[in-house]
């Protein structure tokens, strides 16, 4: 059997940890875990990370294995997940990947894009202009010379905001023009699992699991890193919400509306974002014999 990277993908709060557990139970094998955050060992409540008792019954890799002083873009995932992943193949097959950051699963499977190295003065003038004007009128921009990844980026985030316009700016071209680009080659096969919740369930569970992190302490594990607050790894939901509180901007039952809808917001985006991949079979998370099923069909083909 070719060597084969198992993909889960969905929005937050659908339940692609469980299932990626099972999937790597039944197979006997490890995940890798393509999530922007969740690398991170400071930031655990907001995160959503598999539990302790989870993280025991099959090993994660890129868990709690980077500091957010540390410099871990989607690029440097992309080395390090595949050098992982010829470790991996050396003793499995196949091994599963779970992740709901569209560009971190993007750039394993597909490879990210080739862009011509932008001169630095562009980065700098769309900072200055993100310090003097917010990122609002940043994301206007960025809507009316690329609106398809406009569309897809999480209108929250400074750093891929600024990163496609200094693109644009550099290139001449839409930071979706590259992204569209042929795909790199993968010496794998690759079966992409996707699950997915009818909205109004999805969202009744994204509203409970806030209610749930707010319990855990969401509110005092954002206090103790309010001080690294401007940190590219903190610029997320789940945190930006709580920071602005602190300094004032909007109270604490405001501060709660907005990290339930800002978390809605979010999972409706990473749908956007995996439903371009037609390879992509979607699943309910409760289907579990179903994807069983596609997967080991899948793997005989």
């Amino acid at each position: 059997m070719r060597k084969t990277l198992i993909s889960v993908v969905g929005p937050t709060a659908v339940g692609k940890t469980k299932s990626a557990i099972e999937i790597a139970q039944y197979f006997g094998t490890e995940i890798i875990s393509a999530d922007s955050r969740q690398c991170y060992r400071e930031m655990n409540i907001g995160t959503a990370k598999p539990s302790a008792d989870e993280l025991r019954l099959v090993k994660h890799h890129f868990i709690n294995s980077h500091s957010i002083h540390d410099f871990f873009s989607a690029g440097a995932f992309e080395k390090a997940a595949l050098a992982k992943l010829d470790d991996l193949f050396a003793e499995l097959n196949p091994v599963v990947m779970v992740g709901g950051s569209g560009l971190y699963v993007e750039a394993v499977i597909e490879g990210l894009a080739n862009i011509p190295k932008i001169i630095t003065s562009i980065r700098t003038e769309l900072v200055d202009k993100l310090n003097s004007n917010g990122l609002g009128p940043l994301f206007d921009t960025l809507n009316s010379v690329d609106p398809e990844y406009a569309q897809l980026v999480d209108k929250q985030n400074p750093q891929r905001i600024i990163r496609a316009l200094e693109v644009f700016m550099g290139t001449g071209k839409p930071y979706s023009f590259w992204r569209n680009l042929d795909s790199a080659k993968r010496d794998f096969d690759i079966i992409s699992v996707g699950l997915e919740l009818d909205r109004e369930e999805l969202y009744k569970r994204i509203d409970r699991r806030m209610d749930v992190m707010i319990d855990e302490g969401l509110f005092n594990e954002a206090d103790a890193l309010f001080q690294f607050k401007d940190l590219n790894p903190l610029q997320t939901v789940g945190y930006k919400e709580i920071f602005n509180h602190k300094l004032g901007k909007y109270d604490y039952d405001e501060c709660i509306r907005l990290l339930k809808r800002n978390s809605r917001r979010y999972a409706k985006r990473q749908l956007t974002w995996f439903k371009k991949n037609e390879k992509t079979r979607w699943f309910n998370p409760n289907e579990v014999s179903q994807i069983r099923n596609f997967i080991e069909t899948s793997l005989k083909n």
